[in-house]
């Protein structure tokens, strides 16, 4: 267990800020743009990052002197499994205009989050979230985070509603017990500041006093159809189905993306078997894993807190034993049952039950009117229309559901009135491409990603037509620094930004994540990206095996082969 007298900063924050409060309250009853340090670190268990706009800041005022910092807010919501009504997706929408910058970002783990909000709405925003019965509670945060699963609303077995549901109970039962969330966001200012300084605290068996020493992620996955991700979870949970009903499942541990280059101790991990569970041991061994972190991951430094480094430093048995201890029994192992593919769901597809669902395709997941491409409208008239559940997806895309066959032609219609291509006519490196925000919002952000991408999968088309590879399969992410939210550590091309204006170039990895992708150039500049990527696109087309993929393609020849074949085509281009 972690040392007392070697706590960081932010240990000891957690631990005195009664329960999650801190001057939060306080700070809200201020009329100034922004939060202390302490609030604003304790801001993100409340689903909330302060930021400013980046492009702002070399910005002057008439006189020639630098403009004060302006300081924003984002919001995120939490919503396990996807699952959105169209009441709730419309107030969402309502909202981003209504106190946000317009637009709304779909996550890469099947959220919604604002940007631009101002401080003093930030109260006004989250109440609105809450009305339409969502939260921002632990979207964000040293805790468990929102629980993923297959969003596809499959009516022809109950696998996959069983999967929405355990999501749902999971992301409830994980989540914190304090009620500082209520007390600061959803009740009115009269007397709140001393309601809280009468603070009572209530049990938290899951964090005790400081909460886990970093963030957790939880995501549930079937073996044919991996489209969350599993491997790049803390815990991920693998379906294993007999006669159309989950059995059990194949517990998965360690995954993880963020890295810090200049910090060697730091490194991306995909998931490792664990054990093997029936669906009533879920919940308590959960519990059991979720202990060991919180016990015996690092609180002395951040960067090496996550679940990963912890079972690197104990080991994957001893990390067993130690959560069969807390279990309380020991664990079978885990079955050699295998993760095939990833589906998008995007485009058209039979529920089971009579009715169609539709996959939208979103790039980055940004839902804005841009010119003809009018997605934000397009949503407000459907939803407006039919009121349908929708599914937000971990590509960032949005399915529409329990849509009758009669009306295909309609909605068909109003996509194209609305800018909006059908999936079925975009290729496959547009369909699975997905990014982090970077700029202007992100204060972590180095170098660009979600602005970029439109125009990085453009120039990557035109080259997979050039060789007529346009129909193949290639997995794209780009995130604008190495924390990885983006996951480009395991696709087939990773797009990782290491400064202002390059980026480091991964291959290798595959389209379901379980494979860690490898460095193949370092601090590429952007115009240099795609040609970077065509010597080794000629080369996969010269010499792959009969099915073989672009990322097992790389893995299989390795970086110096990779490297030593794309040298002739770079001096020629040179």
């Amino acid at each position: 267990m972690a040392d007392e007298a070697k706590r960081s900063k932010a240990e000891v924050l957690k631990e005195e800020s009664r329960q999650l409060r801190g001057p939060l309250a306080r700070e809200l009853t201020v009329l100034d743009q922004h939060f202390s340090g302490e609030a604003e670190s304790l801001l993100k268990f409340h689903g909330c990052y302060q930021q400013g706009n980046r492009d702002e800041r070399k910005a002057k005022n008439p006189d020639g002197t630098p403009k004060a910092k302006e300081y924003r807010v984002m919001v995120r919501t939490r919503v396990p499994g996807g699952k959105v009504t169209a009441k709730q997706f419309l107030g969402h929408l309502d909202l981003c205009e209504k106190y946000a910058n317009g637009t709304l970002k779909i996550t890469t783990r099947q959220g919604f989050q604002f940007h631009g909000v101002l401080k003093n709405d930030l109260k006004a925003t989250i109440a609105a979230i809450n009305a339409n019965l969502l939260t921002t509670l632990a979207a964000c945060g040293d805790v468990n985070r929102n629980v993923i699963t297959c969003p596809a609303p499959f009516k022809n077995n109950g696998v996959r509603a069983q999967m929405q549901a355990l999501a749902y109970h999971l992301a409830e039962h994980l989540k914190p017990r304090s009620t500082a969330y209520h007390e600061i966001w959803l009740t009115d200012d009269s007397g709140l500041t001393e309601n809280l300084a009468e603070f009572q605290p209530v049990d938290e068996p899951l964090y005790g006093k400081a909460y886990l020493p970093r963030k957790f992620k939880v995501a549930i996955a079937l073996p044919d159809d991996n489209c969350v991700d599993i491997f790049a979870n803390d815990l991920g949970l693998l379906a294993v189905v007999e006669d159309d009903r989950i059995v059990g499942f194949n517990v998965m541990v360690g995954g993880g993306m963020g890295r810090t280059p200049s910090a060697e101790k730091t490194f991306a991990a995909v998931a490792q078997p664990l054990a093997y569970i029936s669906p009533e041991q879920v919940d308590l061994v959960a519990e059991a894993i979720i202990k060991v972190q919180r016990d015996f991951g690092n609180r002395e430094d951040r960067k090496v807190a996550r679940l990963k480094y912890t079972i690197a430093n104990l080991g994957l048995e001893a990390f067993k034993a130690k959560v069969e201890e807390y279990y309380g029994q020991p664990l079978a192992p885990p079955r050699p049952i295998p993760i095939l593919k990833a589906e998008d769901h995007m485009g058209w597809h039979e529920q089971g039950d009579g009715n169609l669902f539709v996959g939208i395709n979103i790039s980055g997941g940004r839902i804005k009117d841009d010119g003809d491409l009018r997605i934000k409208s397009f949503f407000r008239a459907v939803l407006g229309k039919y009121g349908m559940e929708t599914r937000l997806t971990c590509m960032q895309a949005v399915i529409l559901c329990d849509i009758p066959p009669s009306e295909k032609p309609v909605i068909e219609q109003m996509m194209r009135d609305h800018g909006i291509v059908p999936a079925e006519e975009l290729t496959p490196v547009r369909r699975f491409a997905i990014s982090c925000t970077a700029f202007p919002t992100c204060g972590l952000a180095v170098a660009e990603s979600e602005r970029v991408l439109p125009d990085v999968i453009t120039r990557l088309e035109a080259e997979l037509t050039r060789l007529g590879l346009e129909r193949e399969l290639f997995a794209v992410h780009i995130t604008g620094c190495p924390n990885g939210c983006g996951r480009p550590y395991t696709p087939d091309v990773g797009i990782v930004g290491k400064t202002l204006g390059k980026y480091t170039l991964f291959v290798g990895g595959n389209s379901i994540g379980s494979r860690l992708a490898f460095i193949y150039k370092d601090l590429v500049p952007y115009e240099e990206l795609i040609p970077s990527l065509v010597p080794l696109l000629e080369f996969f087309k010269s010499d792959r095996l009969p099915g073989e993929s672009f990322g097992d393609f790389c893995a299989r020849q390795g970086a110096e082969a990779l490297q030593a074949s794309a040298s002739p085509a770079v001096a020629a281009a040179g």
